[in-house]
């Protein structure tokens, strides 16, 4: 688990994706007090009357607060899958999610058997000032053990965050020393980042992998595409992979750099005419020549569908992968008296066609959070054939090829999950961060790897059985019981997850992504377009990808 986001260093194994709680889109706006409306004050006052009552004469004793809580809940979960309640306790925490930067000490960190492991402290921040280096240990925060006492990720990050300036005291492990050692850090600003890696997959491929919509993205996306534009990038490959969405602003932007001035972006809808709005392409952006694909699956939600529709609609990018998300609904923020927060559903939103993505949603809370489960058991996953199409839910682009609504964006070349290699061992694996537990001691015993380049490292390391086998063994240490035939099954897949994830402790994440990728249909397919310009212009009945 990473201090500073939680999504760039957990890539979810295919086979077990959970796709969580999508953060809503937000707008800025400012609103004035509800007007008072009679036909709801009969209701409120009876309300009060049944807490008093239960406050006063009920035979036991109740927390009447919490009570209270729980109703608030039990009302929104009558609304929309996406409109929710969030504590005072929980709100700071999740509004940091979408931030530029939060205040902390500066170091992305792993709970491994219970202990708090530094993966490395962040560049220029307080830990790494102080000396604090890759493997220490976190064994006393404020003179408070927090080692082996079953803490939390939450817990970590409330003891280790806090307000700018403040002063924390933590006392590490570290490895070949007998004592603890003590730091006094003062709390700074740190940045989190929302691009994961921009590279060159060889003289005119450039990738870049988006992992939210936050208030940075879009400027981390823009330095990334000139970048790679100024390496020569006539066709880029923009990964939005297992994107939960976020700042609906963010997408926009993005967009607005990939398409001609004047061209629909999105548009929205409310009750009323409030909340009604529509963006449009503005000033010549830096990527509006060159073809584009963009990547996405059943984990794409929200702002990655806005940018998805928004490109395929208009004909500009290829979308290659699996059906996404399906959520085509605008939240806005409402402050509570009590420092609690509304996230309210106030519009939908359209693509430039006119559809609404949104799934549907009237079968409850439950069937909706169990889509997954539902599109891998009807075998959309792995078959096209297997996704059934509602026509009067049909729209055309804008060079008049048929695209579809009510639920995500269908790609125009379907790529199915591969299974092959992956096993319920393999994931239990990864996820007890047994993977993670031994790639941080192969790096700190194995110096040696400093001295090459992460180009040598990628085509010339390879990772052995004893590697191999010292990782089921720190597994078994973990609770993860050996599967021999699922290892046999896995072997492969597991070496690279293991290169990858040294790739990644050594380097940084385009070192990860160049090898990770390795492993992803998807992408791959994604190049194998690339380089086939007749198929890639056939599957778009050739209208797209320009490279002028």
């Amino acid at each position: 688990m990473s201090e500073t986001n939680n999504t760039k260093n957990q890539i979810r194994l295919p086979i077990l994706l959970s796709i969580a709680v999508i953060i809503g889109i937000w707008i800025g706006a400012t609103f004035a007090e509800p007007k008072t409306d009679k036909k709801y004050q009969s209701s409120l006052q009876k309300f009060r009357q049944l807490i008093d009552y239960i406050e006063n004469d009920y035979v036991d004793s109740v927390n009447t607060e919490e009570l209270l809580e729980e109703s608030i809940g039990q009302m929104l979960d009558k609304l929309d899958p996406h409109t929710i309640y969030i504590p005072p306790q929980d709100r700071e925490l999740a509004e940091s999610q979408l931030r530029a930067s939060f205040d902390g000490i500066g170091v992305e960190f792993n709970l491994l058997r219970d202990t708090l492991y530094v993966v490395t402290p962040l560049s220029g921040g307080p830990s790494e000032k102080a000396g604090i280096i890759s493997g220490d240990k976190i064994v006393k925060v404020d003179g408070k053990n927090i080692a082996g006492i079953g803490m939390s990720n939450r817990e970590v990050f409330d003891l280790l965050r806090g307000p700018r300036g403040t002063e924390v005291k933590i006392s590490v492990m570290r490895k070949g020393k007998s004592d603890l050692l003590d730091f006094d850090l003062k709390r700074n600003a740190i940045p989190q980042f929302s691009v994961d890696a921009g590279y060159m997959v060889d003289n005119e491929i450039g990738y870049i992998k988006v992992n939210k919509f936050a208030e940075n993205t879009y400027a981390e996306f823009k330095t990334a595409l000139e970048k790679l534009k100024s390496q020569g990038m006539t066709k880029l490959i923009l990964d939005l992979q297992n994107n939960g969405g976020g700042y609906m602003s963010a997408a926009i932007n993005m967009c607005d750099e990939l398409l001609s001035e004047g061209k629909l972006i999105v548009s929205q809808k409310g009750q009323g005419t409030k909340y009604d709005s529509e963006a449009r392409a503005t000033e010549r952006g830096i990527f509006e020549e060159g073809a584009v694909t963009v990547l996405m699956n059943e984990g794409s939600a929200s702002a990655s569908e806005i940018v998805a529709g928004a490109l395929q609609d208009n004909d500009r990018a290829l979308i290659i992968g699996r059906r996404s998300f399906g959520k085509g609904l605008v939240q806005l923020p409402f402050d509570l008296s009590d420092g609690s927060e509304l996230r309210m559903t106030i519009a939908r939103y359209y693509t430039p066609s006119g559809r609404s993505i949104q799934k549907p949603y009237d079968e409850g809370q439950e069937a909706y959070a169990s889509d997954y489960d539902q599109r891998f058991t009807s075998g959309e996953l792995f078959s096209q054939d297997s996704i059934n199409f509602d026509e009067s839910l049909a729209y055309e682009t804008e060079g008049g090829r048929k695209v579809y609504g009510g639920g995500g964006i269908m790609p125009d070349y379907f790529v199915a999950l591969d299974t092959t290699y992956n096993t319920a061992y393999v994931n239990r694996l990864f996820n007890s961060n047994s993977i993670k537990e031994f790639t941080l001691d192969y790096r700190d015993g194995n110096q040696w790897l400093n001295e090459w380049s992460a180009e040598k490292f990628t085509s010339e390391f390879d990772v052995t059985e004893e590697m191999l086998n010292k990782v089921v063994e720190i597994g078994k240490a973990n609770g993860v019981p050996f599967r021999a035939k699922d290892f046999k099954k896995s072997k492969p897949f597991l070496a690279f997850l293991i290169k990858a994830q040294l790739a990644r402790d050594i380097y940084d994440d385009n070192a990860f992504f160049k090898i990770y990728n390795q492993t992803n249909e998807i992408y791959l397919q994604a190049i194998e377009l690339f380089r086939n310009p007749d198929q890639l212009l056939n599957k778009s009945n050739g209208l797209l990808l320009q490279t002028r």
